[in-house]
């Protein structure tokens, strides 16, 4: 994928998220922030391992978007949650393989894709941001403790795994 292509589709992708309409878990701003992060790190040519943690920020919070609507709109099944994630790593992780992104022999960190280590951290690091604010807000009688806590927590959870990442993979 060419830079210009991939712009493209990051800047497709930044408006089909503003066009959201409904507030849930995770706001918009937050969104295009992470969306914001995946496109540009892959534009500059950044580590796999770092733009994995972005991609993984974004897969969450378009899974608890989604989970959060099918609630709003009453569609329960067995399993949702599993397998809307699943099929959202799926959705992400095959065209990747198939174009040769994934699986290369000599991107690997720790012995793991990098892409897809990174995607596994930041997800986790993402997920943990939003339970924390959830937790933190829920101590304070349903209010948040300062203004914008629900985007800081977790673009800077993510600001703080890229940080880490990059003093591992340069520094060291």
């Amino acid at each position: 994928m060419t830079k210009k292509n991939a712009l493209i589709s990051f800047l497709i992708l930044v408006f089909i998220l503003a066009k959201a309409t409904v507030a849930n878990a995770v706001c918009p701003l937050c969104t295009v922030a992470v969306v914001f992060g995946v496109g540009l790190s892959r534009w500059l040519g950044v580590d796999d391992l770092i733009t994995g943690v972005w991609i993984g920020g974004l897969l969450v919070s378009m899974i608890i978007w989604l989970l959060n609507w099918l609630k709003k709109k009453n569609v329960n099944f067995k399993f949702r949650g599993a397998v809307i994630s699943i099929l959202f790593y799926l959705i992400a992780f095959v065209p990747l393989f198939w174009t040769g992104i994934l699986g290369h022999p000599l991107n690997k960190f720790l012995g793991i894709d990098r892409l897809i280590f990174g995607t596994v951290a930041g997800s986790l690091v993402f997920l943990a941001a939003v339970w924390l604010h959830e937790f933190l807000k829920k101590k304070n009688q349903g209010k948040p403790y300062f203004s914008y806590q629900k985007v800081i927590f977790p673009v800077g959870a993510l600001i703080i795994a890229t940080l880490t990442f990059y003093l591992i993979i340069y520094k060291l």
